[in-house]
């Protein structure tokens, strides 16, 4: 008993690639649109030969009864083959083309007729609707087979019904004319579907070049392998239209710009509000790897155009490497204040050791007593003017780091700040960078000095920094605390220009403002105002912290 091998059924596929299936679907749908559109042609079209047909008998049965001589003749002679009647009949019959026109009296005996010899019979189909004065209509079958008709009554003079008149449109004909049209219109439709063809194919070629010959199966897991790449990756990503408006955030975009839905659609400008965020990603701002601050993060974006006239643009958040940075700089500065300090200890070390060795015990003494008696004379002070501790150390510590530079950092006399801050941390960032700038401002620079004012006008904090240095062009002064401002290079671990910007944030964002002029010895002054500031007396201060991250000394200017 043999085997054999069932046939595998072969199965129609479709093309794989989209410019097959894009044509191929077109086509089925214009030729499916000429079929059905010569089908819904054709239906009626019958039914509208038929009606003009029956509507051309009635016609000629009317005009034919307005002649007054017929009835006349029906009334004067006797039915006959070459009577006058039917001699009129046969002139209207072969004037109109009709199949036939039948006279009939009003017993139905015919007057006339195509064929003589049926004159004086009578005829086949009910007349009865026309003698009774009515007019009809109607496709039906009689003695020359099936036609379209048309029955008026004929009346004489005076307006009586004498009898009435048959005309007959041959059904053939009516039937010819139909079949005559039907090639012009598969004509019409054949045109239309090659024209439809063409449109598809240019349509297919079109759609061919936007989307590089890709399968269907091929854009559809491109979208999802987007979709999780957009929505998996660390880094913001927001795509912009060649108007300019947002079409696409990511989950990292919207987390980083505090953005939601209702930015899409909008621009840059609309969605943040302006600033160096909305110039960068609007392509006002050019360049790579571009800083910008949006609420307390550091973001670096970059943009590049697309094909189509848009845009995307990708966002790094760097506010824990700057983080970083500025710890690693707070660190170097801590090491070089502590290598200062060990170097200047060891020449007091070595002087001292010289005056106890020449047994210059008094002078040994005066000069043990100078020595703490500056450092403490410079801590007194500013914990004098400075209730808080926080601002206090602040203070402490760069007069160590300005000395150690050869700057002279003082306190101004007007100083007054008692220990009911609200945000210390707040203060001491934006105190901490002016300082910061105005050190490197005057570092270099003759009898360089930095003076430091903090007083309070009710709840008020106003904070002001002035140094002896070049001071701030007045063409520059909008631009200082930009994003991105700086007039020194950058450090190896990060971008510069942060500083200033983070004071003017946290001053706009208080409700203050942060402004910068000449000083009246020359240099920079920076003033920082920063409205409800201070607790009301005897209310508890906020805990320390410092709310927003404060860029190093390298971070100025």
């Amino acid at each position: 008993m043999s085997s054999a091998v069932p046939a595998r059924r072969r199965r129609l596929r479709l093309p794989r690639r989209m410019f097959s299936q894009v044509l191929l679907m077109q086509l089925a749908i214009a030729a499916g649109v000429a079929v059905l559109a010569t089908g819904l042609f054709l239906a009626p079209l019958g039914e509208q030969l038929d009606d003009q047909a029956m509507r051309r008998a009635l016609a000629i049965a009317q005009t034919t009864a307005q002649q007054g001589r017929i009835a006349e003749d029906l009334r004067s002679t006797e039915p006959a083959p070459d009577g006058p009647v039917q001699r009129e009949a046969e002139r209207i019959r072969e004037a109109t083309g009709a199949e036939y026109v039948v006279v009939l009296d009003r017993d139905g005996v015919r007057w006339s007729h195509t064929d003589p010899r049926r004159v004086g019979g009578h005829v086949s189909t009910d007349p009865g609707e026309a003698l009774a004065g009515h007019e009809v209509m109607e496709i039906d079958d009689g003695t020359l087979g099936r036609s379209a008709r048309g029955k008026v009554p004929l009346r004489d003079a005076d307006g009586r019904i004498v009898g009435a008149v048959s005309v007959g449109i041959g059904y053939d004909s009516v039937r010819a004319r139909l079949i005559h049209a039907i090639p012009g219109l598969f004509a019409y439709a054949g045109g239309a579907l090659a024209v439809g063809a063409l449109a598809a194919w240019l349509i297919s070629r079109r759609v061919h070049r936007q989307t590089r010959d890709l399968a269907f199966s091929d854009i559809a897991a491109l979208l999802a392998e987007r979709e999780a790449m957009l929505h998996g990756i660390r880094e913001g990503v927001v795509a912009l239209d060649r108007s300019g408006r947002v079409r696409l955030l990511n989950d990292e975009a919207r987390r980083l710009l505090d953005l939601g839905d209702e930015a899409v659609g909008r621009s840059p400008e609309e969605a943040l509000g302006p600033g160096r965020t909305a110039d960068v990603l609007s392509g006002r701002a050019d360049g790579t790897d571009l800083l910008t601050v949006r609420g307390q993060r550091v973001l670096v974006a970059n943009r590049m155009p697309t094909d189509d006239g848009g845009a995307v643009a990708t966002l790094r958040d760097r506010t824990e490497l700057d983080r970083l940075g500025r710890e690693l700089d707070s660190t170097r500065g801590l090491t070089d204040a502590l290598r200062a300090q060990d170097h200047e200890h060891a020449n007091r070390m070595h002087t001292l050791l010289g005056l106890l060795e020449l047994e210059w015990y008094d002078e040994a003494v005066a000069f043990v007593a100078e020595v703490v008696g500056a450092h403490r004379a410079t801590a007194e002070q500013v914990t004098e003017r400075v209730g808080d501790p926080l601002l206090a150390a602040l203070l402490v510590g760069k007069a160590a780091v300005a000395a150690e530079r050869g700057v002279a950092l003082g306190v101004s006399e007007r100083t007054r700040l008692p220990d009911r801050l609200v945000d210390p941390g707040g203060v001491v960032t934006v105190v901490g960078n002016l300082v910061d700038n105005a050190l490197d401002a005057v570092a270099g620079t003759p009898r360089a000095r930095v003076e430091v004012e903090v007083r309070t006008e009710g709840r008020t904090a106003v904070l002001v920094v002035r140094d002896t240095g070049p001071g701030v062009p007045p063409e520059q002064r909008g631009t200082v605390f930009a994003e991105g401002w700086s007039t020194k290079e950058p450090p190896a671990h990060r971008e510069r220009g942060i500083g200033l910007s983070l004071v003017r944030t946290l001053a706009e964002r208080q409700g203050g403002r942060a402004t910068v002029g000449d000083a009246s010895g020359g240099g920079a002054e920076f003033t920082v105002v920063l409205p409800e500031a201070l607790t009301g007396p005897g209310a508890e201060a906020a805990p320390i912290g410092v709310s927003v991250p404060r860029p190093s000394e390298e971070e100025a200017r």
